[in-house]
C-alpha cells in the first residue's frame, strides 16, 4: 500500500533517515498548565537512530509538588529546591529543540505546559512540527494491545528503554519507540517526513499481526 504526502513543502520530503527528531517529555505538578507547573523537562535529539545529544533538568514549579505526583514520579520538593526556575531553562531548552522535528507520547500534552511557561516568559510559542507516537501507536501497532500507553507498549514489544514517570528516562523510552513505529511504517510506503505526518489520519487501524512477539506477551 503507498502511501503519498499531503504536503508541498520541500521539507516534508525529506528522507526519514535524514530528519532530526527531537523527543520532549515533561514532568509536572498536575494535569494543566492553567494550574500546575513543570518540575523537569528533558529531550533527546536523533538522526537516523543515532543519538545526537541530550537535555535534562529538574524545574523549581514555585510551589508544592502534591503528594500523590511525588509519590508517581519520585520528584520531590528537596529535590526541585534549588533547581533553575522556568525563565532559567526555557533558553537552553529552545536552543536545543531547535530545527528539529519535535516528538512525544501525546505530545500535544509535552507541548501545552511548554508553550504556556513561552508564552509567561513573553517567548513565541514552539512552532516546530510535531510527531505523536500515540497517534502512530494506534494506526501502527497490533490491536490486541491492550493499550497504547507508554509502558504497555515499551514492555509488550521489548523496546530498550522503559518508562518511570522521569522525564529523561520518558524520552529514552519513546524514541525506541518512534524508531520502532517507524519501521512498522515503512511497510506501508512511509520514507518521507511528510508521509510520516500525515500517517494517522489517512492508514485505518491495522487488522494484520505486526509483532508476534508482542501477542506472546500478552
Amino acid at each position: 500500500m503507498a502511501f503519498a504526502a499531503a504536503t508541498s513543502s520541500d521539507d516534508m520530503f525529506v528522507p526519514l533517515y535524514d530528519v532530526t527528531f527531537c523527543v520532549i517529555d515533561v514532568e509536572t505538578t498536575g494535569g494543566g498548565p492553567q494550574t500546575s507547573a513543570l518540575t523537569e523537562v528533558a529531550a533527546a535529539k536523533f538522526r537516523g537512530g543515532e543519538c545526537l545529544g541530550t537535555f535534562a533538568t529538574l524545574v523549581d514549579p514555585d510551589g508544592a509538588i502534591p503528594p500523590f505526583i511525588s509519590a508517581l514520579t519520585g520528584i520531590t520538593d528537596d529535590m526541585v529546591r534549588g533547581a533553575p526556575s522556568v525563565p532559567g531553562v526555557l533558553p537552553a531548552f529552545v536552543e536545543f529543540v531547535h530545527g528539529a522535528v519535535l516528538v512525544g507520547h501525546n505530545v500535544s500534552f509535552d507541548l501545552s505546559f511548554l508553550n504556556a511557561a513561552l508564552e509567561e516568559n513573553d517567548r513565541l510559542p514552539l512552532d516546530n512540527l510535531a510527531v505523536d507516537t500515540l497517534a502512530l501507536a494506534r494506526r501502527l501497532v497490533d490491536p490486541e494491545v491492550p493499550n497504547c500507553r507508554l509502558a504497555t507498549l515499551a514492555s509488550g514489544l521489548e523496546l530498550e528503554h522503559r518508562p518511570a514517570h522521569r522525564a529523561l528516562d520518558d524520552v529514552m523510552a519513546t524514541a525506541d519507540l518512534l524508531h520502532r513505529l517507524i519501521e512498522d511504517a515503512t511497510g506501508f510506503g512511509v520514507f518521507q517526513l511528510g508521509q510520516l505526518v500525515e500517517l494517522p489520519r489517512f492508514v485505518p487501524t491495522v487488522e494484520r499481526t505486526t509483532s508476534r512477539r508482542l501477542r506472546a506477551l500478552l
